[in-house]
Formats: C-alpha cells, structure tokens, sequence
C-alpha cells in the first residue's frame, strides 16, 4: 500500500492514531518523555487456546464442549466468581493481584480468518480480513516518527511485517555480538558497494538493499557497543522466551534508544494432546515474563515499560477427538504494566451460548482498537 493511500484509509484520519499513541500515552501522569517509553509485543504464534488460558470455571456449557481437555475447576486458579487463570499461571495471577494485569476477552475481527499465515498477517499489518497491507502496524509508526534511532528490534533472525514500514523498518537481531561480527565480514562491505553503484540506475530493489545493509552495519556497532555497558544479574528460564526477553532486558538496561521490542514464542497449535502442551507453554511464558517484570522494575524500567500478549486467533469451542482443539476466532490479550488505566477484566467472559454460525466465539473487541489511544 502506498503511503498516500495509507494516510487516507488509517484512523490517522478519523482522530485515531495507530498504536503507539496508546503506549504513548500509557502512564502519562509520569514524568516521562515519549521517547523513553519502552513497547514490549509477545506474539503467541499457532492461536494459544484463550478458552483454557482464562477458564470460565462456573460455566456448564464449558465443562459440556470440554469433557477431557477442560481445566477442572478445583485446578483454576480463581480470580473471581466466574473467570480464573491455568494453573501454570501462577505469575500472572500475581500480576493481577497487584494491579499490573489487564485482561481484554473476546479479541478479534470480523469475518475471521483461520489460516496461520493470513491471519497473522491481519495482526501484524493491522488490516481487515479482506484487505491485503504490505506494511505493519508498528512500522506505519515508524514512518511517521522523525527520530533517526533504532526506534524499533524484533529478537528473531528475520523481520516481520508488523515492523516494516514503506520508508522505514524496524532491525532484526537475536544475538548482538553475531550480528556485530556477520556485518564487519569483508563480504558484506562488498555488498554493499555494489548495491551503492549501481541502485543510482533506478533500480528500486538495489536502492532499498543498499539502504538496508547501511542500515543494518550501522545499527549493529551502535547495538554491540551498547549492550555491552549492563548485562541483567537475573536468571531467566532457559527456554526460547525467556531468552529473548533476557536480550530486551539486556539491551533496555544498557540504554539503547529503542522504544519497541517484538518477540514471539511458537508451538501454540494444540490439535492433539493439548493438555500437556498447553501446560508446558503457559508455564514457560508465565515463568519468563515474571523475571522480566522483576528485571524491569528493580532498575526503573516497569512504570514506562508496556507489554503486551497476543495470538493470531483462539481455538475452537468444543474439544476435538485427539484430546485438543482446531482453529477458532475470538480470544484473551494480555496487557502488562503500572500505569494502566483498567486493571483486571476490561470487559466480560466469552458468551459461550451464544456462538456464530460456525459455532465459534464471537469477537467483541476488534483488536485494531487495542493498536488505538485511549483504550486501555
């Protein structure tokens, strides 16, 4: 989508400003400036089971659709008379308990896509089911931002489109030292000198190479040099999230200029067996983001720090006959912080009595509402 086009059909023109704009005014009777405020997205990727992850304990028609897999109600860990968390949540119950939890149910979009790929590419672009974004959510933000910092990293060794904009993009980057050492091979200077003679042909493609690699070379030494000034003394769980998170906290401590970060954790597609995957996955995103939080707020970082958790879609209402569940629609987002202007529930439990034509969840929440100001 070209820019111009964007301009005209974003709520950057009905008095709504895409994302930033709610984490940038997130907590903002503190004293911060815009530019020290840290967004940190998780992605659950594979639609983590909402219904099993907020547990509607006192539900019937719940215990009916979900005979083996339903989380019994002696298990839950009960946060009021009608919803509570997996018993592997025990972290983020205690997030709850101290007011730095917003719960948002029934999260999603009209006429829902149960496809991985396009419907992530929904999440991340920030379009419609029908429409078709070559640009992300938080890159369109990017593009509109004069800062020239490395406003934007996703711990991952590709980038993804929720950080690409039409003229700027956010860095791609696991490892800080690996990075710094891929960039100072001779090889990659070559690339670059080549990209420079010749993207001056109008050749589009080479020019935007050219700027990527520039780009990226800078970025790295800016990013090994800094990273290197604090490292956390916390021990974060050795699994896939809590090493991510470990890098954010690492790079947020030493002061990079970066005001989003963009993780994801994978394995969230429960057909069979769900039970113990789901367990083990809670458990692993429970465990990491109770460090992180630690982390962040014994160095000064939590009260300008926002986090939020999201998955593609939820899954099916009814459990199926391998003991797990199939592609669904509406589901839990998680949003994390100490300046939250609604703690707890933002809003009611899923209906379960009163389901779309396919039997699935309806949505309440569009989820582009959340990337909006003034919302939670």
């Amino acid at each position: 989508m070209k820019r111009r086009n964007f301009l005209k059909s974003s709520v950057l023109t009905t008095g709504g400003l895409l994302v930033a704009p709610a984490f940038l005014q997130y907590g903002q009777t503190q004293s911060f400036k815009p530019s020290d405020k840290k967004l940190i997205v998780i992605q659950l990727s594979g639609g983590n089971d909402g219904l099993n992850t907020v547990i509607p304990y006192n539900n019937d028609i719940y215990y009916k659709l979900r005979s083996t897999i339903g989380i019994p109600k002696n298990e839950v860990l009960k946060v009021g008379k009608e919803l509570g968390f997996h018993p592997a949540l025990a972290p983020l119950r205690n997030l709850y308990d101290e007011g730095m939890l917003c719960v948002v149910n029934s999260v999603g979009y009209p006429n829902p896509v149960r496809s991985h790929f396009r419907s992530m590419d929904i999440w991340q672009s920030g379009s419609g089911a029908t429409e078709h974004w070559e640009t992300g959510w938080l890159g369109r933000y990017l593009d509109e931002q004069n800062s020239k910092g490395h406003t934007a990293i996703e711990v991952d060794d590709m980038l993804g489109m929720a950080l690409k904009g039409e003229n700027k993009k956010g860095l791609a980057m696991r490892d800080a030292r690996r990075l710094h050492k891929i960039v100072q091979e001779p090889y990659f200077d070559k690339v670059i000198q080549h990209a420079d003679s010749h993207h001056h042909d109008h050749n589009e493609n080479l020019g935007y190479l050219y700027k990527t690699l520039v780009e990226t070379k800078s970025s790295a030494q800016y990013i090994y040099e800094k990273s290197k000034i604090q490292k956390t003394k916390e021990t974060y769980p050795q699994n896939a999230l809590g090493r991510q998170l470990k890098t954010v906290a690492q790079m947020m401590l030493s002061g990079i200029d970066t005001q989003i970060y963009y993780v994801s954790m994978s394995g969230f597609d429960t057909h069979a067996n769900q039970p113990n995957m789901q367990k083990r996955l809670l458990g692993n995103y429970a465990e990491a983001i109770e460090v992180f939080v630690k982390d962040l707020k014994q160095h000064g970082l939590l009260d300008q720090s926002l986090i939020l958790t999201f998955s593609e879609f939820g899954r099916s209402i009814s459990e199926n006959a391998s003991r797990g569940t199939d592609h669904g629609t509406a589901n839990n987002l998680f949003v994390i912080g100490n300046g939250l202007k609604k703690q707890g529930f933002y809003n009611a439990p899923a209906d379960l009595s009163n389901l779309d034509e396919h039997d699935d969840l309806k949505f309440e929440i569009d989820f582009r509402r959340i990337y909006r100001k003034n919302t939670l």
